[in-house]
């Protein structure tokens, strides 16, 4: 059974709360959902799995199918980084350059795959 889609409305809400504020918990999961969502949209596959715990994670980017134990490709991060290049405020090199990301697999790689929502400032 798939997950019910997160509406844009309450999504970018979200987004717009957990950048800008001292957000609640509830609307970090929100945002981290819904930017997840938008990057499994966006970037459809199954090559990649990427992983915000302990509030989502998505199979993206064409390549390869993984249908059996841990994918070969991974990427996980905690929530904040997530927003910050869910939204562009952070680039994937900065991300990846200060270890503030676990990228594991030849294809563990989001340039091109992100920002997936830009907000105004």
């Amino acid at each position: 059974m798939a997950r019910a889609r997160i509406a844009d409305d309450i999504g970018r809400e979200a987004v717009d709360r957990a950048v800008r504020e001292a957000a609640l918990r509830d609307d970090i999961a929100t945002a981290v959902r819904y930017t997840l969502q938008l990057l499994a949209e966006h970037s459809e596959g199954n090559t990649l799995e990427v992983r915000v715990p302990p509030f989502g994670a998505v199979q993206c980017i064409e390549g390869p199918r993984h249908t059996r134990g841990t994918p070969p490709n991974v990427i996980e991060m905690g929530a904040d980084t997530w927003l910050e290049l869910a939204t562009g405020r952070m680039s994937w090199a900065e991300a990846a350059a200060s270890g503030a990301v676990l990228a594991s697999g030849q294809r563990a790689d989001l340039t091109g795959h992100i920002p997936v929502l830009r907000l105004p400032r």
